[in-house]
């Protein structure tokens, strides 16, 4: 999200700039002089991912050299947020803060963040063609600046407070990456439309502060919509009708204006919370809250029309006709998008439900059949034989003594067939196979350990284990081949991985897996190409189990993969 944010702003500046340097007001291509300045900006901010510290320590230098260098070959700074500021060195400023709050240490946190604030005061008064500021600009600079500053810090504070075991954090950054995920263009249109409101509340003065607020309250509602839509809709229903009631008061012209008084964030939220709302209930029981923000919208166009520089208020009849339009249409179209998004969910879980019970089902029936045609046979003649022997034994005892040699020859034939058994529901040549992996025995500790020893993923693995001695042999099992399967993925499309690490313990009533490598992915398609079947395998055979499986990114890069087997039935097996 910062690099999106930054990327956006310095489109932003590029656009105004060339402009700027290609109009007939002054000479033409002056304005170009800022563009070093904000270019060393930007690259301080995405070096601050990697070296917080230090690349805070050289945005403040920047900075204060900048400043110098506009000052004494007269580029014409222009004014954002912050005066004389551009849009690019006040998102870059705020996310060095970020940064150096969350990942340096207090001291050297606080050092650098005052480093970042005495240049962008000397940036702010230095860059001034007069050497001061007026009044109204040095007040808009205090409180913008205080506010940004404040936010920064207190963000990057939290991101550095470590409460709670590992798993609870792990679970909070997934809720987030569950929570984003799908929702990035909804996300860069708000960032968009914010920036351009951070201009022009900078050149309304404090009277825009109110409705900037207001705009930034209904973003975060959008964003966070998909946990609870329908109170989504009337929360950012609630933040458009305190913008309306309080836009003619302040005297802001039509700058804010996109929807008649709808200020342009604040539309975009409007849309995403009807997109979020019609995607996750029925347009039936959806239509009075999309009803209701309809009418907010309409009153804020109402509210708006009205000419307040005449003695006596009068609307605009001319002006509604449009909007209505505009308005009927870019709710029709959020509504469309909500129900493709519907659909597309709806198709994907019955796909999925789908091809899930045809795994199950067609595993079933191969278990059921080898189980009828191969052990019952060898099981059935061992009870046949022991019913001899027991009949002949007292009479003949030679004769039991025989039968029980033809029981222990059957039993080695049935335990011959139960591993035949194992090795075909194993898959006959499953990816990265070999004559070990095609075994399994019911120690599951012994099997991971040799698993490991054997090295053939070529990675080299730490093993952590806390495994009772009575675990399930089918709950055994499938947990071998998901670590097997997870470390043949870890040495076949991970890049520059050094170590993979695999942790296997009993929580609870359930056996957690997990498989965590440092590597980064691959660019080059791996050898051999990839059959994309092996994630879907792993899915099935926790399914069938019943479980859960998680994969993806983790939050310190390279790749996870965790998985809960239950150890007991859960009382819905097929009778």
């Amino acid at each position: 999200m910062p690099v999106v944010v930054l990327l956006c702003a310095l489109v932003f500046d590029l656009l105004f700039l060339t402009n700027a340097a290609l109009d007939y007001s002054g000479p033409r291509g002056v304005d170009f002089e800022l563009l070093p300045g904000i270019f060393a900006m930007a690259a301080c901010a995405l070096w601050a991912r990697r070296r917080a510290a230090v690349a805070a320590a050289a945005g403040s230098v920047a900075l204060v050299f900048f400043t110098f260098f506009i000052h004494y070959l007269h580029a014409p700074a222009y004014s954002s947020v912050l005066p004389y500021l551009s849009i690019t060195e006040v998102v870059a400023g705020v996310e060095l803060v970020y940064y150096a709050a969350r990942r340096a240490r207090p001291g050297v946190a606080f050092a650098m963040i005052t480093a970042l604030v005495v240049g962008a005061l000397t940036s702010v008064f230095g860059r001034s063609p007069y050497g001061h500021l007026t009044d109204t600009s040095l007040v808009q600079a205090m409180l913008f600046g205080v506010v940004l500053l404040g936010t920064a810090v207190l963000i990057g504070t939290a991101g550095r407070t470590r409460t709670g075991p590992r798993e609870q954090r792990l679970r909070r950054i997934r809720r987030l990456n569950e929570l984003v995920r799908g929702q990035w263009p909804m996300i860069g249109l708000l960032a968009f439309a914010l920036l351009v409101e951070f201009a022009f509340t900078y050149g309304s003065g404090a009277r825009g502060f109110p409705i900037l607020l207001c705009s930034l309250a209904a973003a975060v509602i959008a964003v966070l919509s998909p946990r609870r839509p329908a109170a989504a809709v009337l929360g950012v229903a609630g933040v458009l009708m305190l913008s309306t009631l309080v836009t003619p008061f302040l005297r802001l012209g039509t700058d804010y204006q996109l929807l008649g008084g709808v200020a342009a964030a604040q539309v975009v939220a409007g849309l995403g919370v009807v997109i979020n709302l019609v995607r996750a209930v029925p347009l039936a029981r959806a239509w009075t809250r999309i009803a209701t923000l309809s009418a907010v919208v309409a009153v804020a166009a109402v509210v708006n029309s009205v000419r307040t520089h005449t003695p006596q208020l009068q609307m605009r009849p001319e002006a509604l006709s449009p909007l209505a339009i505009i308005a009927v249409l870019l709710l029709g179209i959020a509504i469309a998008i909500g129900l493709f998004l519907r659909s597309r969910d709806s198709e994907r879980s019955q796909v999925m439900k789908s091809a899930v019970t045809d795994a199950q089902t067609a595993e079933r029936m191969a278990l059921a059949r080898e189980l009828h045609d191969v052990v019952a046979h060898h099981v059935t003649g061992i009870v046949v034989q022991a019913q001899a022997a027991r009949m002949v034994g007292e009479k003949t005892p030679q004769l039991a003594v025989d039968a029980m040699g033809r029981i222990e020859d059957a039993g080695v034939e049935a335990l011959a067939a139960m591993r035949r058994l194992v090795r075909s529901m194993r898959g006959d040549a499953p990816s990265g196979s070999t004559e070990f992996s095609e075994q399994a025995t019911t120690d599951l500790a012994a099997d991971l350990k040799r698993l490991v020893e054997s090295g053939s993923h070529g990675v080299p693995t730490s093993l952590s284990l806390d495994l009772p001695p009575d675990l399930p042999h089918e709950v055994g099992r499938s947990a071998l081949r998901l670590i097997q399967e997870s470390l043949t993925n870890v040495g076949k499309h991970a890049a520059g991985v050094t170590e993979a690490l695999v942790r296997a313990e009993v929580v609870g009533k359930e056996l957690h897996i997990r498989v965590m490598d440092d590597g980064r992915e691959q660019v080059d398609r791996p050898a051999g190409g990839s059959g994309g079947y092996g994630l879907v395998g792993m899915r099935e055979r926790v399914a069938l189990l019943h479980g859960r499986l998680t994969t993806g990114r983790g939050p310190d890069g390279g790749w996870r993969v965790e998985a809960w087997l239950p150890l007991e039935a859960n009382g819905d097996e097929d009778e």
